[in-house]
């Protein structure tokens, strides 16, 4: 049986690579034991989505499950309008389109596809300020579809013993900084 590859771990593996790996030592734990404030919150924005209780509507798809066996993701999406064909990532406060979000709305425009859906629309939206940020399909940014392909071939081949070399601004911002050997805390 071939391992799929979580959908939140993109960002986290751009983010850092290692911390897929106490993601999951840590994932029987109660989160508010490593959890930072902004995780917390993040988390609280999600929940009327897992609930299902963002719409009653019947075009509406709120935190189903999904898969692609072409990419070997899994995982689940916020929203998707079959109506208008729209997906929609929502995120507590958006400062910025880091790649790891459109790596992420893209494997779950993939996963869709790939479940017979037709999705003609991407879009990540802030919550705190309530704006929208369209993002194109992955036919219609090539570079950015080759970069998220080529991700996922990093993912497969990481190995945790490989040489690291940990990134200043990264590491004080990181969750799992106490836990890892490599962090700048014990380098």
């Amino acid at each position: 049986m071939e391992n799929y590859i979580s959908i939140s771990f993109l960002n986290d593996f751009i983010f850092c690579p290692r911390s897929i790996y106490f993601h999951n030592l840590y994932k029987s734990f109660d989160t508010s034991m490593y959890h930072e404030s902004i995780q917390t919150k993040g988390r609280m924005a999600h929940k009327n989505i897992e609930e299902k209780k963002y719409s009653t509507k019947k075009n509406i798809l709120q935190g189903i499950s999904i898969y692609s066996s072409q990419y070997s993701l899994c995982g689940k999406i916020d929203l998707f309008d079959t109506d208008k064909a729209l997906l929609t990532e929502r995120k507590k406060k958006i400062h910025k389109i880091y790649d790891g979000f459109v790596f992420q709305i893209y494997a779950q425009y993939y996963c869709l596809v790939e479940m017979g859906y037709v999705v003609k629309q991407l879009c990540i939206y802030s919550l705190d300020d309530n704006k929208k940020y369209m993002i194109p399909l992955p036919k219609e940014n090539k570079e950015m579809d080759v970069k998220f392909k080529e991700l996922i071939e990093k993912i497969k081949k990481y190995d945790l013993e490989n040489d690291f070399y940990p990134n200043v601004s990264k590491c004080r911002s990181c969750i799992y900084k106490n836990l890892c050997d490599c962090s700048l805390a014990s380098c």
